[in-house]
């Protein structure tokens, strides 16, 4: 968890070694819209439950293998239309393993992590995402 920006080339770096033989990553971004809202989004907000770093760390370790190498970040904070919101990247020894983890691993945390979203429009108003 960060309220800095984050860093596709330090996630790449932290997995980076000689026994990789693929790096998978993910870099998801605020898009300006939402299909579920009308209006453009030109921010977002997310706030996190106090253990959120714990559970990341736990999402983590779930899809953790003998030879795979995880570092996963969201943010948290005001963040701007293009700014990364999470980033992750896996080392394997062959690319599937290094895709099917990173995008499961991605999965699983926008389903678990303990993160809400609240969409900042144009015309000032705003929207929370995921909230019931």
């Amino acid at each position: 968890m960060s309220d800095a920006p984050l860093s596709l080339s330090a996630h790449v770096d932290a997995v980076s070694g000689p026994r990789a033989g693929a790096i998978a990553t993910f870099l998801g971004t605020v898009r300006d819209h939402d299909p579920s809202v009308e209006g453009e989004v030109v921010a977002l907000d997310y706030s996190a439950h106090p253990s959120a770093g714990e559970v990341l760390a736990s999402l983590a370790a779930r899809h953790d293998a003998d030879g795979l190498v995880i570092a996963v970040t969201h943010r948290i904070g005001h963040l701007a239309v293009g700014e990364a919101a999470i980033v992750a990247a896996v080392s394997a020894a062959h690319r599937r393993e290094a895709l099917d983890t990173v995008s499961a691993l991605v999965e699983t945390v926008k389903a678990e992590l303990p993160v809400w979203k609240r969409e900042i429009l144009a015309d000032g108003s705003h929207t929370w995402v995921g909230v019931v």
